[in-house]
């Protein structure tokens, strides 16, 4: 038999995600919370808004049907985004808070609060504040 052969040892990289800042510079993204009676969605984008950082919803973190839009699930999607912006280097978030407009009521649902309190208390900072309802028909 021939002799086995030692595993060559290989030197790990480390891999940073997002863009390349100074220490302590802020890093801001778009965070826009559509919240319906029905669920929350929180989606984080570049300031450009094309390209998506990420995206969760209430329904992703509940099981039962009912719960979608609960503040509980908000709080859990608005926990895990920004968990994965913070991996991703992004430190301040510009929100956007949509309501369902159009023909249908024009407040944010129950989950709208509770998901921007979560992203505070989570660290993320918090930059502008602004609603982006859609116009009615009328």
């Amino acid at each position: 038999m021939a002799p086995r052969k030692g595993k060559e040892k290989k030197e790990e990289q480390v891999i940073s995600l997002g863009p390349q800042v100074a220490e302590g510079e802020n890093v801001f993204g778009v965070c826009h919370i559509f919240a319906s009676f029905n669920d929350t969605f929180v989606h984080v984008t570049d300031l450009s808004g094309k390209e998506t950082i990420c995206r969760v919803t209430g329904g992703m973190k509940v099981k039962a049907d009912r719960d979608e839009s609960s503040p509980y699930a908000a709080m859990l999607a608005a926990q895990d985004v920004a968990q994965r912006c913070k991996e991703l280097g992004i430190t301040a978030l510009h929100i956007k808070l949509r309501a369902t407009g159009g023909n249908r009521t024009k407040t944010p649902g129950p989950g709208a609060q509770s998901a921007l309190r979560a992203l505070a208390r989570s660290g993320m900072k918090i930059g502008r504040i602004g609603e982006t309802d859609p116009d009615s028909d009328e």
